[in-house]
């Protein structure tokens, strides 16, 4: 086969950082089979096995059709017809025939690409009927996949295990449950910068490229590549000069990234004495390590969903508190701030519902599930606190809108704190209690929810996206998504003076807490805790150091008065450059 030409797919950056190895497609509906060159003389072994699994599916389907045509009649059998239809398409057959020639690939994942093909292919005509009929489809593949005969071992080599992923979209829970050591970054056809999958990848330290058109229906898999989450790019079968330039880039970032651990113990001050506590934003208990060599003074946010719903029933009440102990105990004497079940919107589903909500994100999400459901709520809320007799815990409320639901909160809470003692059982009497500002009328009100409250943690992502009514996962409308527009600088202002004023703390645990280019202006609007992944702390520290918090807090004084988001940006960016230019991209 002729050398293939370097060919250049442009997305948008979502997550920094490059990834070098074979491309792994995944289609939607089905699990991809494994997948491994042959060599020539295989061919028609390959195809035969083919052949073999479509008659053995064959046989399966006549039997459940007369199972069900003696059960329910005629009618209801005939749903298989069209699946058996599919088994004798020829162009299907001639298709896949010629896949296992041409790319020298085994006979299932031929089968399997051909067929990703087809169903891609059909997700994209306006016809709904069309489009309904994918599930047909999708049950056919699987069906024929399961009969490629599982006691016969592949007899070649498998591809390397680290790999970049290729798929349509990820949700939040794929993104979570990635393998760090085998994906070496990931592209996708949907996506947003801010969409939670974005987020996560950020957060973990996955490099990221959204919005490359047909990336499923165009590219092969084990094709080389390397994913640029710099500036968006994702090069196919690339030539030993790029290798050699990316690799380049490569090794002098991964020469900074070594000079910041260096200060991991360093204090996170700015050059004038404003100490800044730099603590780390979790999904997973066995981020603790990452955490602990980041430097991190804690957790900011320990995101309870990925415990809660990621299994196929909730965990009781004594096996939260088992993680939530380990937490607090491994991490001690920092402390832990736990937030409680934040389910809804683009993140995860707490129940199934009857039907569709029109707008998740201005819906069923946050705390208003956990005051809903108080069963629940209070299950997670005795488990907190039979936690912090370990070590130093605080609860967090997320997506308050009100006053009203900040009390019922703290009323549940003390209801879990009479039932304990009344058993017997110890906790931290004192557990801090703080929310979660991210809605502009908890902002608003700000100054009236502060003296309930121990402290504020600003989630910006959902506060930029409800001020300025920007669905953040929408790409339509991505670039009015903006963390400088002047009524989010104002609302985090009003925020942290409330709480100053109330004599509590503010902090930030949103995306805007890891975006170097925006440290300055948060340190000058006077923010006193930055909470962020893991592997941004290294990142984020070194800037706060470099700075001056008399000279962020003139800028941010100047960032109040206009009325100019990309005026805001570029003040806050002229600081980042002067101050830190080798950190940023």
């Amino acid at each position: 086969m002729g050398e293939k030409l370097e060919t250049v797919l442009q997305g948008t950056p979502v997550s920094p950082g490059i990834g070098i190895g074979p491309v792994h497609v995944v289609a939607r509906g089905f699990s991809a089979p494994e997948v491994y060159h042959i060599d020539e003389n295989d061919i028609p072994h390959e195809q035969e096995r083919f052949r073999t699994a479509l008659e053995e599916t064959k046989l399966q389907l006549d039997e459940l059709q007369q199972k069900i045509k003696a059960l329910s009649g005629e009618e209801e059998s005939r749903i298989f017809e069209a699946h058996l239809m599919v088994l004798e398409d020829r162009a299907m057959l001639d298709r896949v025939a010629d896949a296992i020639a041409t790319r020298r690939q085994n006979a299932e994942f031929a089968f399997y690409a051909v067929m990703q093909h087809f169903l891609e292919a059909m997700r994209r005509v306006p016809d709904p009927y069309l489009r309904e009929r994918t599930a047909d489809l999708e049950d056919v593949c699987q069906r024929v996949l399961r009969n490629f005969r599982p006691d016969e071992a592949p007899r070649h080599t498998a591809p390397d295990e680290t790999h970049i992923l290729v798929a349509y979209d990820l949700s939040p829970t794929d993104t979570a449950g990635l393998n760090r050591r085998h994906v070496v970054g990931f592209a996708t056809e949907l996506g947003s910068v801010n969409s939670h999958s974005g987020i996560l990848a950020r957060s973990l330290g996955i490099p990221a490229i959204v919005g490359i058109e047909d990336a499923v229906l165009d590219i092969r898999t084990l094709t080389p590549a390397i994913l640029d989450g710099y500036s968006g790019r994702l090069i196919l079968h690339p030539s030993e000069e790029t290798l050699a330039r990316y690799q380049e880039l490569k090794d002098r970032k991964e020469k900074v990234r070594q000079d910041l651990e260096a200060q991991r113990d360093a204090a996170t001050a700015t050059t004038d004495g404003r100490t800044i506590t730099l603590s780390s934003n979790i999904e997973f208990i066995d981020e603790l390590a990452l955490v602990r060599n980041s430097g991190a003074k804690g957790v900011g946010l320990y995101r309870t969903e990925f415990l809660l719903l990621d299994g196929e029933e909730m965990p009781g009440e004594l096996e939260q508190s088992e993680a939530y102990t380990r937490l607090a105990t491994e991490l001690a004497p920092h402390p832990v701030i736990i937030r409680t079940l934040d389910a809804g919107g683009d993140k995860l589903p707490i129940e199934p519902l009857t039907e569709p909500e029109p707008n998740p994100f201005l819906g069923w999400r946050g705390i208003r599930v956990s005051l809903d459901r108080p069963g629940m709520f209070k299950e997670q809320l005795r488990a907190i606190l039979r936690a912090s007799a370990h070590g130093k815990l605080a609860v967090m409320f997320p997506l308050v809108s009100g006053l009203g639901e900040v009390r019922r909160a703290k009323d549940f809470l003390k209801e879990c704190m009479d039932e304990l003692s009344a058993q017997g059982v110890p906790f931290d009497e004192k557990l801090e209690t703080g929310v979660m500002i991210e809605v502009p009328s908890a902002a608003v009100i700000a100054d009236l929810i502060a003296p309930e409250v121990d402290f504020f943690s600003i989630g910006t992502n959902d506060l930029i996206q409800y001020t300025v009514a920007v669905d953040r996962v929408n790409h339509h409308v991505a670039d009015l998504y903006r963390p400088t527009h002047p009524a989010v600088v104002r609302l985090i202002k009003r925020t942290v003076d409330a709480a100053k004023d109330a004599g509590i703390w503010t902090g930030v645990c949103g995306e805007m807490a890891g975006d170097i280019r925006l440290t300055p202006l948060l340190l000058g609007l006077g923010v006193e805790e930055l909470s962020v992944g893991p592997h941004q702390v290294p990142r984020v520290r070194r800037a706060i150091r470099a700075l001056s918090h008399v000279e962020c807090s003139d800028m941010a004084n100047f960032a109040l008065k206009t009325g100019i988001s990309s005026e805001i940006m570029d003040a806050t960016m002229d600081m980042a450059r002067r101050y830190y230019p080798e950190l940023l991209d």
